[in-house]
């Protein structure tokens, strides 16, 4: 009984850490959306995470990659990742360089698929639309791409 107790105890720490404290390197996370055919694209054609010019997922969070994995394979959209934990995004604990934050551009698909399966909730301090799915995780419409926060797990 006392080994069973120990043994689920581990598993709760283990899982956990997985969902929450998990991070990628850039190659690893590059590979994972590859995998689904989601694209990368950065205006310096580099993935230097010290260059906002970079498209960079070096320590993006492990859930953030598997919640991009599962929008595109919810929606069955085209889906190209425009930035990701690079410097010259906004701070914060929920942010790009704290691996939570990841961008995608614009396309018909995904922005249709996003406005009619989430919620709208208000515009952001900056003016951005906001979706939130029922997982939790928000969407928000930026000029040319979708800022998306994955708080939640997927």
């Amino acid at each position: 009984m006392n080994r069973m107790y120990i043994l689920s105890v581990v598993l709760i720490v283990v899982a956990f850490n997985a969902v929450i404290g998990c991070k990628h390197s850039h190659s690893a996370a590059l590979s994972q959306i590859k995998s689904v055919g989601i694209g990368i694209s950065s205006s310096g054609g580099c993935s230097n995470r010290n260059n906002p010019r970079c498209t960079s997922l070096e320590q993006v969070r492990c859930n953030a990659i598997r919640c991009l994995k599962t929008l595109k394979k919810s929606s069955g959209c085209s889906i190209t990742v425009t930035g990701g934990t690079e410097t010259g995004h906004a701070g914060g604990t929920y942010s790009h360089s704290n691996g939570y934050k990841i961008d995608i551009s614009l396309n018909s698909c995904i922005n249709s698929y996003i406005t009619k399966q989430f919620a709208y909730i208000g515009k952001r301090g900056d003016g951005a639309s906001q979706y939130k799915a029922s997982s939790g995780n928000v969407y928000a419409k930026e000029g040319n791409h979708w800022d998306i926060k994955f708080t939640a797990s997927c």
